[in-house]
């Protein structure tokens, strides 16, 4: 799985990264082919909000959250996206699985050929 953390108009500590990367972790308990899972952090004055972003075979799952505090704002959202993979989890039951790890397989593989390339 690929992960990514942005942070707006504010610096980003070590303590909301590692936050972040244990329920990115988390996360692949519910659902273990997700392809790329993106945490936007962002600041406005009082609000501090959190989305969180999933990239799974056929579409993106989206997950916010609001609150007057960064941890809360990131738990809650994280908490929503796991929701959003149980239930995306069990409508998969009927698709085809091999057409779903061939797209994962698709969707993770490098844009570039490294043995192509000429140097």
């Amino acid at each position: 799985m690929n992960t990514n953390v942005t942070a707006r108009h504010f610096e980003l500590t070590a303590e909301l990264k590692s936050l972040a990367d244990e329920n990115f972790t988390s996360l692949e308990k519910y659902f273990d082919r997700i392809i790329s899972c993106d945490l936007i952090l962002d600041v406005e004055k009082h609000r501090k909000m959190a989305e969180v972003q999933t990239k799974v075979y056929g579409q993106t799952l989206r997950a916010t959250s609001e609150s007057s505090d960064m941890y809360v704002s990131i738990e809650a959202a994280f908490d929503k996206a796991s929701a959003q993979l149980k239930k995306y989890k069990g409508k998969l039951k009927h698709k085809d699985p091999k057409e779903i790890k061939e797209t994962a397989d698709d969707a993770t593989r490098p844009e570039t050929d490294v043995d192509a390339v000429d140097y």
